[in-house]
């Protein structure tokens, strides 16, 4: 994907949005149509579905416009509106079940393992779908999405502490489990900050993070 060519934050194009400027919600949709879309597939496990509920969740935002302002992060703001809309088309008899094992482009990528390990992220979701949905979706928003334990707590309306309570227990059980056992066994000379090469998280520095 080419570089965000607009420098305006996301704040500023929603601001921007709701004074009238339609080119301002245009970038809005392009810099997160493909996480809102990879979300939604993770939910449905269904390309068409996915496509609709974004479409229906950017829907959503356009209608809080004039007069929203945006307190987090919007992915942070979107993600139960993709959600909320995912569990909408299965009480409308639409199959929509969390699924882990669901590629995403802009999956981080750690120099954990070695040349033929999947990067964390494809690992991570791998193992993931043996762990309950709770555990899964915290695990899932952190090192799928990267994001923070204050994020996820907001995204769920739940406590920070239950957030480390599941990331803890799901962690515990992927510590246990061949396919990502190797990303709790860093070589020597990868780094141990709790960061990797390209800026995210890795999965044996989440209990250390954002305490």
């Amino acid at each position: 994907m080419p570089p965000d060519p607009d420098p305006r934050t996301d704040s500023q194009l929603l601001a921007a949005a709701g004074s009238g400027d339609a080119a301002a919600f245009d970038t809005l949709y392009l810099r997160h149509r493909d996480w809102v879309v990879n979300l939604a597939y993770r939910f449905t496990h269904d390309k068409d579905e996915a496509l609709d509920i974004m479409q229906e969740s950017f829907a959503y935002l356009l209608g809080r416009l004039p007069g929203f302002t945006l307190t987090a992060r919007l992915t942070t703001f979107l993600y139960p509106v993709v959600k909320h809309n995912a569990l909408a088309a299965r009480r409308k008899g639409r199959r929509t079940v969390l699924h882990a094992d669901v590629p995403e482009p802009a999956a981080p990528q750690s120099a954990a393992g070695g040349p033929g390990d999947p990067p964390p992220g494809a690992a991570v979701r791998a193992a993931a779908d043996s762990l309950p949905e709770a555990q899964r979706e915290t695990l899932l928003m952190r090192f799928v999405d990267g994001m923070a334990l204050q994020e996820i707590a907001l995204a769920l309306n739940i406590p920070v502490g239950t957030v480390k309570s599941r990331l803890h227990t799901a962690l515990s059980t992927l510590r246990a489990d061949p396919r990502t056992l190797h990303l709790f066994d860093l070589p020597p000379d990868q780094p141990r900050d709790g960061r990797d090469q390209a800026g995210g998280a890795t999965a044996g520095s989440t209990e250390r993070q954002d305490a």
